[in-house]
């Protein structure tokens, strides 16, 4: 019985991904056939949405959420970062099996 759930699950799974592809296609498509309505439509997705209290995504995967400063402070850091403990990888496996 778990094989023929999985079965259908892998069979299920495929359709959406390939539904979600030729939507994307087809939206990318149109998108370029009517770029000023597609950017207002957008514009008025982007309004609901954010009276609705839902983070907008932008076409690069980010929100529109500012960053923090710890993110700012990380990111503009060139040393690589250690674990808590300070010590290398090989310090702290010494002596453990392999």
């Amino acid at each position: 019985m778990t094989e023929k759930r999985l079965k259908a699950a892998a069979s299920q799974a495929v359709s959406y991904r390939n539904y979600r592809r030729a939507r994307d296609r087809a939206l990318a498509r149109l998108a370029q056939a009517y770029p000023n309505l597609y950017r207002t439509y957008l514009e008025e997705e982007k309004a609901y949405d954010e009276s609705e209290g839902k983070k907008w995504v932008d076409i690069t995967g980010r929100t529109n959420a500012p960053r923090s400063r710890k993110v700012l402070a990380r990111k503009s850091s060139t040393a690589p970062r250690r674990k808590a403990s300070g010590k290398s990888k090989a310090t702290r496996n010494k002596g453990r099996k392999k």
